[in-house]
């Protein structure tokens, strides 16, 4: 780092991801919903959010890291009541994405846990079998965060 830049080295490297400028990311991709789906299937946004009630999703959500996807199956499946932990799908962006805003400098600088969204459809290449799923303290504790933000009003999602 250059002497008096103040930025992390964490974010050092990382270049903005727009729907202009994401040529440079390269999976494999990852999706990780409650549902079940079949390799050649098209995941498309416009269906209800998995973690708000009543909201329609304009963009489809995924993830360069199997860890993200794993967080997404997993919480969709538990939000929705379900004992089943989800799936993770190996999944090909068939247009332009961008930085998930909802997580992009949010938390840590940059967008480390590598998540986009495109407006465009995902195709299924391959289901990731034999993953590995979060300890179900861990799982608690973000349902209960996740709570905690609903009951003060801070659960947006910027779609």
């Amino acid at each position: 780092m250059a002497e008096g830049d103040t930025r992390s080295p964490m974010t050092q490297d990382w270049t903005p991801v727009s729907f202009e400028h994401c040529d440079h990311v390269k999976g494999p991709f990852y999706h990780g919903p409650k549902s079940v789906v079949t390799p050649g299937d098209e995941l498309v946004a416009g269906f209800g959010s998995n973690f708000q009630d009543s909201r329609v999703s304009n963009h489809i959500y995924f993830s360069a890291l199997v860890d993200t996807a794993a967080w997404g199956a997993e919480l969709a499946s538990a939000l929705a009541g379900s004992d089943e932990r989800g799936h993770i799908y190996i999944v090909e962006p068939l247009g332009p994405f961008e930085d998930d805003p909802n997580v992009t400098n949010k938390r840590f600088p940059g967008n480390p846990t590598q998540s986009y969204r495109t407006r465009a459809p995902l195709r299924v290449i391959g289901e990731v079998e034999g993953w590995e799923g979060h300890s179900p303290e861990a799982l608690k504790g973000m349902l209960d965060h996740l709570e905690k933000l609903r009951e003060q009003g801070l659960d947006v999602i910027e779609d």
